[in-house]
């Protein structure tokens, strides 16, 4: 894997996936929407957008989850979205995460983790998301932060970032910065004009200026495409995720 930095294009392009077009990971315990080709998914045309390598929508049933499982060389992004989720690893590392604590674990030269629903009455709904390091071979490490104030102010707010946002917390990735907004029915917000955005809506639905509506579970894949306004629907409002890239990856 490489990361290439960004060829300017003149041709602007913004691509549409809804939900129902994702590939779908359905079994006794887990319930997951896949963005990009994952595990047994495979499509040669859908491997990444920008630094974008995996996002997966996961809904875990009570008492279960991904039980100990390594990793390396992978900045990895967790956001839950309801209930609560259990996390430990290999660093002495444990906690649990619920809506508005971020979540990052470096996996660097390698690290053994669980994410675990411990309770048993309620699912636990999250997007998992990786993005490779701008270095590898580094020490394992973890953060987490609760941002549930800032993202309480409106608009987006930075959820991880390469570059030293103070809200965020850090990954080790200079080209890439994960934004989140609880936008408030009707409330717009500017969409980074950056190389490679990805746009999800994870709650309620939305308008992305010269694009058209998004629905929860839906996406857009942004390429050159400038900065463009994202309203929330005028009843619900959204939750968005929203990923800038100033570089991609080739495989």
């Amino acid at each position: 894997m490489m990361i290439m930095p960004n060829t300017p294009t003149k041709k602007q392009v913004v691509e549409i996936r809804r939900k129902a077009d994702r590939f779908h990971t359905q079994i006794s315990w887990l319930d997951s929407w896949h963005s990009f080709s994952f595990s047994q998914h495979y499509d040669p045309l859908n491997m990444h957008h920008g630094l974008l390598l995996v996002h997966n929508d996961d809904i875990v049933k009570p008492n279960s989850g991904f039980r100990t499982h390594p990793h390396q060389d992978m900045e990895i992004v967790t956001w839950v979205l309801d209930g609560e989720l259990e996390h430990k690893d290999s660093q002495g590392n444990s906690g649990i995460l619920y809506p508005g604590l971020a979540q990052r674990m470096s996996a660097g030269t390698g690290i053994w983790h669980s994410e675990m629903n411990a309770q048993g009455d309620k699912a636990v709904h999250f997007i998992q998301m990786w993005v490779p390091p701008d270095q590898e071979r580094v020490a394992p490490s973890y953060e987490q932060l609760d941002i549930n104030a800032q993202l309480g102010m409106g608009g987006l707010v930075p959820i991880a970032s390469g570059r030293g946002h103070g809200a965020a917390i850090a990954i080790r990735q200079k080209g890439a910065v994960l934004w989140g907004g609880r936008l408030r029915p009707g409330e717009t917000a500017l969409v980074p004009d950056a190389p490679y955005v990805h746009v999800f809506v994870a709650k309620g639905a939305a308008e992305l200026e010269q694009a058209g509506s998004l629905q929860v579970g839906d996406e857009a894949r942004l390429t050159a495409a400038g900065g463009r306004r994202l309203t929330a629907g005028k009843t619900e409002g959204a939750e968005v995720l929203i990923w800038e890239s100033d570089a991609t990856i080739e495989l």
